[in-house]
């Protein structure tokens, strides 16, 4: 069961760092939630982050590559908790920025058998 929770880890996180955009949102519920470190309040769904996110787009954003380490899963029956550190490197008003952090994705497992992530929490990783 973790291997199936890593492989929808890892394709979250090679669609982040590719920027493909319809996979990575592909890879959570529509009412997932989301909590960032940079942004000033939570968001309480799917498309209030992809509302953002093209906002963020139109100024320039642009993901160049997600790097995924320190990974572990705890299963909880149809719950799994996947947490790893990730080093990004994006492209924001043309400028070539490299960021460290800490996250915590919550999956769900669904009727198809497909585990989307359900929650999202993204945190500064210590320097």
């Amino acid at each position: 069961m973790n291997s199936e929770i890593l492989a929808a880890a890892r394709k979250l996180v090679e669609a982040f760092g590719a920027h493909d955009t319809a996979a990575y949102f592909g890879s959570f519920a529509a009412d997932a939630t989301f909590v960032f470190h940079t942004t000033a309040q939570p968001l309480r769904s799917r498309a209030d982050y992809e509302k953002l996110w093209y906002g963020w787009e139109q100024a320039g954003f642009r993901v160049l590559s997600c790097e995924s380490s320190d990974q572990h899963v705890q299963l909880l029956g149809d719950v799994a908790v996947f947490t790893h550190s990730v080093r990004t490197v994006v492209l924001s008003d043309s400028v070539e920025e490299i960021s460290r952090e800490r996250e915590t994705i919550v999956f769900r497992s669904e009727d198809d058998g497909r585990w989307l992530a359900v929650h999202e929490h993204l945190s500064g990783a210590p320097q």
